[in-house]
């Protein structure tokens, strides 16, 4: 892989590496910190109220018995490890904690906060707040969604002890959005012939957008932006990653060593992150509806989606990536990808590799021996 050429690039992948600095910052200037789990928790509440939003990474590289000892070890190892980092005080002081429900180990680890919260106040852990964001395309759902972004925004007010205002939201709203725009164009970068950009650097870049405050976020992406021509060429069969998500580099980081260019993915830590934007209304009293909206219809996650669904976005996202090959990349205890796969391979009709029963941040490149070589079908 090419050396990082651009100060900007350098900068958002230090601060990937160091996901807690602004947050220290933040802090030691007497400012609130809400941590969040999941890409259905709205943001923008977090932000109108004065909140510097920290999405809590977990660690594969570290042990995570105090997580396992709540938590089990038959979950996924990202929400045990993102606990025991909660528990050992690795993200700083926070504030307040927000989950969303996007799957059964993220509702388990809310629960598991909230009841130590509770019961052993001499933790130290956060008050926590879980958001239930459902993914049903009905009006219905869209008045669910609604309804529990008002208590969130009713709850975040008690947190900071200041009223939310419409104008406060719009404001949050927008700069979130221009982040989102901004990752777009960003993302465009690797789907260059050649790429301009490897997926080891967009998942950086993704990552430290979310423990930015998003004004902070758009200035350091515009700044990428215009520093794009001056990126080294990357090369490497074109794959396109679905299956589960990475909070962390090690599974691109070894793919692209083997020589697997990710050129795009479906996952909440990548593209579907900035999937779509909100739109702020003019009319100010529709914008917790609007915002109900973008999570409810966000990207088709393999947790909330149907096979169908996320066939037909793996599809179309392969194709506007130029995808050579399709991985399908399974964790341990996060079963739902593997479902999708014989869909999502029928419907891009691209060589393809599912790994699965992977550990957290490693992956077993043997299993991907014959898409390395272009042309060469699995």
């Amino acid at each position: 892989m090419a050396a990082l050429d651009t100060a900007a690039l350098a900068e958002l992948t230090a601060l990937a590496a160091d996901r807690t600095a602004e947050a220290r910052e933040w802090s030691a200037a007497g400012r609130p910190v809400a941590g969040y789990v999941g890409a259905d928790v709205p943001v923008e509440v977090l932000t109108a109220a004065g909140f510097l939003p920290v999405r809590l990474t977990g660690d594969p590289g570290a042990p995570s018995e105090a997580g396992d000892r709540y938590l089990g070890r038959g979950l996924d190892p990202v929400a045990r490890s993102v606990l025991t980092r909660l528990l050992d005080g690795a993200y700083g002081p926070l504030d307040a904690l927000v989950v969303s429900h996007d799957c059964e180990a993220s509702l388990r680890l809310f629960y598991a906060v909230r009841e130590l919260h509770r019961i052993e106040p001499g933790i130290g852990l956060p008050p926590v707040q879980l958001v239930d964001v459902l993914h049903l395309p009905h009006r219905t759902t869209t008045r669910y969604v609604l309804a529990k972004i008002r208590q969130l925004r009713a709850q975040v007010e008690r947190w900071s002890g200041r009223t939310v205002t419409d104008a406060d939201l719009a404001a949050a709203t927008a700069a979130h959005d221009r982040v989102r725009a901004l990752l777009g164009r960003v993302a465009d970068l690797r789907r260059r012939r050649p790429a301009r950009l490897t997926g080891t650097q967009a998942l950086a870049v993704v990552a430290a957008t979310t423990a930015l405050p998003p004004d902070r976020a758009a200035a350091l992406l515009e700044s990428l932006l215009a520093e794009a021509d001056r990126l080294p060429e990357a090369g490497g069969t074109r794959v396109f990653l679905t299956g589960s998500s990475h909070d962390h580099p090690g599974v691109y980081a070894a793919l692209e060593e083997a020589g697997l260019l990710v050129v795009g993915e479906d996952h909440d830590w990548g593209d579907l992150l900035h999937h779509r934007l909100v739109d702020p209304p003019a009319d100010p009293a529709l914008l917790e509806l609007a915002l109900a909206e973008r999570y409810q219809l966000g990207g088709p996650a393999a947790a909330a989606a149907s096979i169908r669904q996320r066939a037909a976005h793996t599809a179309a996202a392969a194709t506007a990536c130029g995808a050579e090959a399709l991985v399908s990349y399974v964790r341990v205890h996060d079963d739902a990808p593997r479902w999708d796969f014989p869909a999502q391979r029928a419907a891009t009709g691209l060589p393809a590799a599912l790994v699965d029963r992977q550990p957290y941040g490693r992956v077993d490149l043997d299993a991907l021996a014959a898409l390395r070589a272009p042309g060469v079908a699995a």
